[in-house]
């Protein structure tokens, strides 16, 4: 089991020590999406919704979120993160949020932007569910990382993304 970072020899769960690495610029893009009634999705691109700005709202949530996942996710590192940028797409029957996170660090920022996107999702869910409360989060994902002793790497159908 000794192979598994967060694991030691007996099995037991640790906080993996990166005290010896080497500080390098790392990036990491995590992406989901939230499937809506054309309802919700006007009055959220209308501004209609009764709580207020949905997106306004469900960025300055990821971001915080993104801030926190050292005290939401048990084995990670509390990180001073460089920034973190959250976007929304509007697709046909859904609306996809990517967050970007970035730092010079030891370790790490994948579970930071996944953190992001889904608190984001989940904020929207909660500002539009009294309009549909059908709404399905899905497709949360790593689709890039660049940094790190693992260098860059990509989901299948994003090897040309530069985040």
């Amino acid at each position: 089991m000794s192979e598994l970072t967060h694991l030691d020899a007996e099995g037991n769960a640790r906080m993996v020590d990166v005290g010896a690495k080497a500080v390098t610029r790392r990036v990491a893009v995590a992406s989901g999406r939230i499937v809506m009634s054309a309802q919700a999705r006007e009055a959220i691109r209308q501004g209609t919704v009764q709580k207020g700005d949905v997106l306004a709202t469900a960025r300055v949530a990821g971001i915080m979120a993104a801030k926190r996942t050292g005290e939401l996710i048990p084995l990670c590192h509390p990180l001073g993160l460089d920034s973190v940028a959250i976007d929304f797409a509007w697709e046909s029957d859904a609306l996809r949020v990517t967050a970007t996170a970035a730092i010079s660090a030891k370790t790490g920022i994948e579970m930071e932007a996944i953190t992001a996107s889904c608190v984001a999702l989940m904020t929207i869910y909660d500002m539009a569910k009294a309009i549909d409360k059908g709404m399905v989060i899905d497709a949360v994902r790593l689709i890039a990382k660049d940094g790190g002793k693992s260098g860059r790497w990509r989901a299948a159908g994003f090897e040309d993304f530069e985040p």
